[in-house]
């Protein structure tokens, strides 16, 4: 027993570790993960939403140290018990993402490993064993130093990972696991090659034959039957390949944009996923750098979801010389952690991208 808590404990507090870092390096796009859990068709607790980021922040920044604490043997029993509600809450949480099939990915690795539900679910899973066995076996849990340097480190990881996470809030992730990260080439990323995998759908159809109705399985043709046809249903078997880039697009009230812009060599997008909830220090900014910009030769474009009245006010607001164009939210979170926020590619390949913190350190 002695032995298998040890390797339990080794495996959980790195798993731990390595789980609430990858969040921990960018905690908002947790917070918007959270954002989708607390939505009315998940876990319908929308008045958790505002309280999002803060609630990402403390819960990523406990995973961390419960790793940490869990590894050097720091207050066993108090480790040991919030391992166990932590685990318990998240084993939950992904049955029910997984068994309603209502979010597709779990956030637990953030963008660097994307786990389906279920995947999620069976992770979890193998977690709440290894920490039922530290949780029985917490005797053998010993302290792998003194007092005082337990103490130290203790708090020595609260304060790290409390300060990593306002650093990278304050700039941008220290590490960009995204398809929009320097270098990437936005077309590429966004491609389906000619020989990629098709999608495998199940089709259930749906007749009255006789009275009584009766369910015919294809994979997608129209089934002969002698009946009235009364609907079909439709289930995904293999999503088949997914580009890393699915829903980007530029698009003005008359056209797509997309492949028009993606072609200009110096092109500067400024996003703002909603031009009402941007920073109003950061929106300052923008007139001298894009003004600057626009002189230095670049071509540039606002991408934000807000509606059109609203993207007028805030362009007559600023005083915006370039024109704002529509962009799925989503999208537009995902492109830079900030709002606003920077970036400039080359022919759709990424160049440099900033938090409007950062403007200044753009060379043009």
């Amino acid at each position: 027993m002695k032995y298998i808590v040890h390797l339990s404990r080794i495996f959980t507090g790195i798993l731990f570790i390595i789980s609430g870092f990858i969040k921990l390096n960018d905690p908002l796009g947790f917070s918007y993960k959270l954002e989708e859990y607390f939505g009315s068709d998940v876990l319908n607790l929308e008045f958790l939403i505002p309280y999002a980021l803060g609630i990402s922040v403390i819960v990523v920044v406990f995973e961390v140290v419960l790793g940490v604490f869990l590894l050097i043997g720091y207050k066993p029993k108090f480790t040991v018990w919030s391992l166990l509600l932590m685990i318990v809450f998240f084993t939950f949480l992904t049955f029910y993402s997984a068994y309603f099939d209502k979010v597709k990915d779990c956030g637990c690795f953030g963008d660097a490993l994307k786990l389906t539900p279920w995947e999620s679910f069976t992770k979890d899973v193998v977690l709440l064993v290894l920490t039922l066995i530290l949780f029985f076996g917490v005797k053998h849990i010993k302290p792998l130093f003194s007092k005082l340097p337990m103490t130290v480190i203790a708090l020595l990881s609260f304060i790290v990972s409390l300060w990593f996470g306002y650093h990278v809030l304050m700039h941008l992730p220290s590490i960009d696991f995204r398809a929009y990260a320097i270098d990437k080439n936005l077309p590429e990323e966004m491609a389906v090659p000619e020989d990629a995998q098709k999608p495998i759908l199940e089709y259930t159809w749906i007749f009255n034959v006789n009275g009584e109705e009766q369910e015919f399985v294809t994979n997608g043709s129209y089934p002969s039957v002698d009946g009235e046809y009364v609907g079909v249903e439709t289930k995904t078997i293999d999503e088949g390949y997914i580009p890393a880039i699915q829903d980007f697009s530029i698009e003005s009230d008359d056209e797509d944009l997309t492949g028009y812009f993606l072609e200009q060599e110096k092109l500067m997008m400024v996003t703002m996923y909603n031009v009402t909830k941007g920073e109003a220090e950061g929106m300052a900014k923008l007139k001298s750098f894009t003004d600057e910009a626009i002189n230095k030769g670049y071509t540039v474009i606002g991408l934000s979801s807000s509606g059109a009245a609203d993207k007028a006010q805030a362009k007559a607001a600023y005083n915006f010389n370039f024109d704002i164009y529509l962009c799925d939210e989503k999208v537009v979170k995902t492109i830079v952690r900030a709002n606003p926020g920077i970036i400039i590619l080359n022919k759709g390949t990424v160049v440099n991208k900033a938090h409007w913190n950062d403007i200044e350190d753009i060379e043009l």
